[in-house]
């Protein structure tokens, strides 16, 4: 303890000047924090400039200390004045600090306890007025040197009440806080408590007034600290719910697109369920093909609607059991076009509009509606393609019932390169292959 003190009072001066430097920087950095309430913002940046306040007033008080001059008469009397006025208003701004979190923080009001403290501190201040005049506190002999007076226990007993007294709110409430900042206030009202009852024995020490200052410090970064967690909680919890509202928009979109290919389906008694059998296909395909699991859900929703435009066709034309005359033929022809324009309206949803107007597209450029060729059609399309003309062949017609495996197998083969997209195609050709018992086909 001895080593310690000696290495005290030796850089005492330098320590002072290094933590006023430091309460200033953190006053400024709090003034430009944008993310603390106006009111703790004030709070803070007036309880760290006290302390720079009360570190450098006791350090000029021992820099001035036994000078005679007349500088030096006045240079003492206002900065000891100063460090028992600043120790006191450190402890005003922090009781306004633990208000402001209670109420805010905690959600809880008006602590008695606390406004008292008001009191305690006002009664203190009135005192060290009185005793500037009384030497009740404090008095200077002849060589301009600071003397303990009669009552200085009182001086210290007063911060010591009223940090006692946060204690035993803090205790009470220690729940109400973050855990973070709890043991920040709490080592704001202990330390100092034993830096003053050793400094009672260790003359010419501010022990007292460092471990104020050393705790206003600690309180900003317990600040800062939990302040950052608030806000990471806060972006997790953001993130969190975008996810949510993601799934739902996602949920409501499959619910949607299942609800349409319902009704495309039972607008077309001969190919009920064709829909949904495309969707699991095309699946199936970009699955094999290594797709993302994003993209093998995008293309399933479109291919679940590809067939939305059929809804803008004559029933008489869809069900008709005979051979479709050329005019009716273009009519049906022209599904992918009313498809694509029902979509459009889906903004936030743009492939479902590719597999609605290119799944009748060849490869070769001989499709329709827009006679495109190759990569000039939309992956998602080639890929529904293939799928939509597997469940063509393998499902049940009013003139015919589902092929035979080998006959829609070569059906594929022999176009590759000129109906399909020629990997796509031997992607379908080789789920055949592993479709050992014909699994695959209308039910």
């Amino acid at each position: 303890m001895e080593v310690i003190g000696n290495f005290l009072r030796a850089h005492q001066l330098n320590i002072m000047l290094m933590l006023s430097g430091i309460c200033v920087t953190i006053a400024i950095f709090t003034f430009f924090t944008n993310s603390l309430s106006k009111k703790r913002k004030k709070i803070m940046i007036c309880l760290e400039l006290s302390a720079a306040c009360l570190l450098s007033s006791d350090r000029f008080a021992y820099i001035y200390r036994g000078d005679v001059s007349t500088m030096g008469y006045y240079m003492v009397r206002i900065s000891n004045y100063l460090v028992f006025a600043m120790s006191l208003t450190v402890l005003f701004f922090f009781n306004e600090y633990l208000i402001d979190m209670y109420e805010n923080e905690g959600n809880i009001k008006r602590i008695r306890r606390l406004l008292f403290c008001r009191y305690l501190y006002v009664a203190g201040m009135v005192m060290l007025i009185v005793s500037q005049f009384t030497g009740f506190y404090y008095y200077f002999d002849e060589m301009n040197r600071y003397v303990r007076g009669p009552g200085f226990i009182i001086c210290y007993l007063i911060p010591v009440v009223i940090m006692a007294i946060e204690y035993t709110v803090i205790f009470q409430y220690r729940d109400c806080l973050s855990k973070g900042i709890t043991v920040s206030i709490f080592l704001f009202t202990v330390i100092p408590i034993v830096a003053t009852a050793i400094q009672l024995f260790a003359y010419g020490l501010s022990l007292t007034n460092l471990a104020i200052v050393g705790m206003v410090i600690l309180l900003y970064l317990f600040a800062i600290i939990d302040l950052n967690e608030r806000v990471s909680e806060a972006q997790k919890k953001e993130v969190e719910h975008l996810q949510f509202e993601q799934r739902k928009a996602q949920e409501l979109l499959e619910e949607t697109a299942q609800a349409l290919a319902s009704a495309i389906d039972a607008k077309d008694k001969y190919t009920n369920g064709h829909s949904n059998r495309v969707a699991e296909y095309s699946r199936m395909i970009a699955k094999e093909a290594g797709m993302s699991e994003e993209d093998c859900d995008e293309i399933y929703l479109a291919a679940l609607l590809h067939d939305v435009g059929k809804i803008g066709i004559p029933d008489e034309i869809i069900n008709k059991k005979g051979k479709l005359t050329p005019e009716e033929y273009e009519v049906i022809k022209s599904h992918p076009v009313i498809g694509s324009e029902i979509l459009d309206n889906i903004k936030e949803a743009p492939y479902l509009i590719e597999g609605a107007r290119h799944h009748h597209e060849r490869y070769d450029g001989k499709g329709y509606p827009d006679k495109l060729s190759g990569n000039e059609i939309p992956e998602i399309a080639r890929i529904i393609s293939v799928a939509d003309s597997y469940d063509a062949m393998t499902s049940n017609r009013s003139y015919r019932s589902y092929l035979s495996q080998d006959k829609v197998r070569d059906e594929i083969v022999d176009g590759l390169g000129s109906q399909f997209d020629p990997i796509y195609g031997q992607i379908m050709i080789n789920c055949i292959d592993k479709d050992k018992d014909y699994k695959m086909h209308e039910h």
